[in-house]
């Protein structure tokens, strides 16, 4: 193979730019998707979901993991449904408060 045709050239550069896309970007986000989707399908009566939209709430009742939908009681006596897809974190009933940055 000769070294200096400009495909053998093109794809020196593309295959390790391809690899460093591959294991920065684009597995990390699929792992933190996949492991977002568990969370939501796990959720319980009792834990604490923060959704897109910045709302806190502790969930009242969760149904199936097929219901797209949650009932979330965002203060006393107020309770709100919630689209699944909206929930961005989930905290588990018993799991300390996140520390806020300053």
């Amino acid at each position: 193979m000769n070294t200096n045709d400009p495909m053998f050239q093109t794809l020196t550069l593309a295959l390790p730019m391809i690899a460093i896309f591959y294991f920065l970007l684009w597995r990390p986000q699929s792992q933190r998707q996949k492991q977002l989707r568990t969370m939501i399908d796990n959720v319980r009566r009792g834990d604490t979901v923060v959704t897109a939209g910045g709302i806190l709430g502790r969930v009242v009742k969760a149904a199936g993991a097929d219901d797209a939908e949650i009932l979330v009681e965002i203060a006393d006596n107020v309770q709100v449904r919630v689209l699944k897809s909206t929930i961005s974190d989930v905290r588990a009933k018993g799991q300390p408060e996140k520390a806020e940055k300053e």
